[in-house]
């Protein structure tokens, strides 16, 4: 598996393709892509790379993860759509406040399935661990990839921080037990994409987060 990543909106959320290199297979994780251009970008490295869209995953539901959805669903029409049940209330909250935040194209869509931990999801041959990571958001996971070290790590972990707790559904103490049952347990040189800013490793975040020391 490959991960390809792209920084779109103004919130700057980091929107991943997860790439099967055996079938050429992938899945598109947070969308945010929102503006023509975006899209387009979005759409452009798909056909130029020859890839294939097999699903759409959510690792949670706030709005600068999901503002792309609806265009990865008409793109390419029957796509499965992933999220966990519990993160549905806060997709379903999108739409009365995405005006408020300038966003007031935003169309929703609901997922055609459920993202529920412990239950492999599989791209091509690629398979993904998906982990229940709540505190940032109720619903929200990370994807986890042991044969290349990767985590998807949504807005839980980032570079020398961690995901806010201010928004509804979310919880100070529930994050830093996700962080340290789902995250830290894996080997330090797991690489974390996070939501937002660069990439990091579990073993950098262990030894330098001061949210977690």
């Amino acid at each position: 598996m490959t991960v390809a990543g792209f920084t779109f909106n103004a919130f700057s959320e980091n929107t991943y393709l997860l790439i099967d290199e055996a079938t050429r297979q992938c899945a598109i994780v947070d969308p945010g892509c929102y503006t023509p251009a975006e899209q387009q970008a979005l759409r452009e490295y798909v056909e130029y790379n020859n890839l294939q869209v097999v699903l759409l995953l959510n690792t949670h539901a706030h709005i600068d993860h999901v503002l792309g959805n609806q265009f990865v669903l008409s793109t390419w029409p029957g796509t499965p759509f992933l999220l966990h049940s519990l993160d549905l209330p806060t997709l379903r909250a999108v739409p009365t406040y995405a005006g408020n935040y300038g966003f007031p194209q935003y169309q929703p869509d609901e997922p055609t399935g459920e993202l529920v931990a412990g239950q492999p999801v599989h791209i091509g041959e690629t398979e993904l661990e998906v982990r229940f990571t709540p505190g940032h958001a109720p619903g929200h996971v990370v994807f986890y990839h042991a044969p290349t070290a990767t985590v998807i790590g949504g807005d839980v972990l980032f570079q020398r921080s961690i995901g806010r707790t201010d928004l509804p559904g979310g919880d100070h103490a529930t994050l830093l037990h996700s962080i340290e049952t789902e995250l830290m347990t894996l080997p330090d040189a797991t690489t974390v994409h996070p939501g937002h800013g660069p990439a990091t490793t579990i073993g950098e975040e262990r030894r330098g987060n001061p949210f977690l020391i």
